[in-house]
């Protein structure tokens, strides 16, 4: 992976000066992250090339190209590119998305009007005129966002603190292959506590989530242009035909198609 070597800045802001901000950004193939921090208003981070990752408290999302991450008022987050990626945010006041949905942090499914909407409000001056065309534009932004399905990349985290210690223990090492009966060891937990509380606590079981780990840190390795079988491997499949086939059910294309 990119060694990240740039540290964005956060918006000194103690309120949005309008009610929709464009915040475009661009970084070249050693990514960025920033600070963990949080604010008063939500944030829409939309990946037009490259790769998003959010994390959170309780989860990991990421956004492929063309998709974006949703992350609520309030909410402590850190955003992280470790490649070239040219990212799109819209800050909008917390009041804007009133439906229950908006509560939780979500990766969105992009569409093609809305990507032209995102592109083209980026592309104004940011303290747009309260009386004009762009507050109008702003106002069917929001219309069309509040409309987006959910995508299925993003990846909950336990809450119990040995399951943690397990999950970072995978997230350091995806191509892990050690047994979920060892990893319990390793951490001070029986496996039949980590099958039990998986479930509960992030609603997938242990290998419904180690599957999804290891296909997100696919998607970054991908887009470095890296080898399939290279990227089966470094993501812990033995099969080339087991991973094209995990890849394709999650994301609805193979490797290949991706790329």
């Amino acid at each position: 992976m990119s060694r990240i070597s740039h540290h964005r800045t956060i918006p000194d802001f103690d309120s949005l000066p309008r009610p929709v901000y464009a915040r475009p950004e661009q970084w070249d193939d050693q990514g960025s992250q920033t600070s963990w921090h949080q604010h008063p208003w939500g944030q829409f981070s939309y990946a037009a090339s490259g790769i998003l990752t959010v994390l959170t408290p309780d989860a990991r999302y990421v956004a492929p190209p063309q998709y974006a991450i949703w992350v609520p008022a309030g909410v402590e987050h850190q955003v992280v590119s470790k490649t070239a990626t040219q990212m799109q945010s819209l800050y909008i006041e917390a009041s804007a998305l009133t439906q229950s949905r908006w509560r939780d942090a979500q990766v969105l499914d992009v569409s093609l009007l809305v990507r032209e909407l995102i592109k083209q409000f980026c592309q104004q001056e940011p303290l747009w005129q309260e009386s004009s065309s762009e507050k109008r534009l702003a106002q069917v932004l929001l219309d069309q966002i509040a409309q987006l399905p959910c995508a299925r990349t993003q990846l909950p985290l336990p809450s119990d603190r040995r399951l943690q210690a397990l999950c970072q223990i995978l997230q350091n090492q995806p191509d892990s292959c050690a047994t979920m009966v060892q990893l319990a060891t390793q951490v001070g937990i029986s496996s039949r506590n980590v099958s039990r509380l998986f479930v509960q606590q992030t609603g997938m079981n242990f290998r419904q989530w180690r599957q999804r780990l290891r296909l997100l840190y696919a998607l970054d390795y991908l887009e470095q242009n890296q080898r399939v079988t290279d990227v089966a491997l470094a993501c812990g499949y033995d099969s080339l035909s087991a991973f094209v086939a995990a890849f394709r059910e999650q994301f609805g294309v193979t490797p290949g198609q991706y790329t």
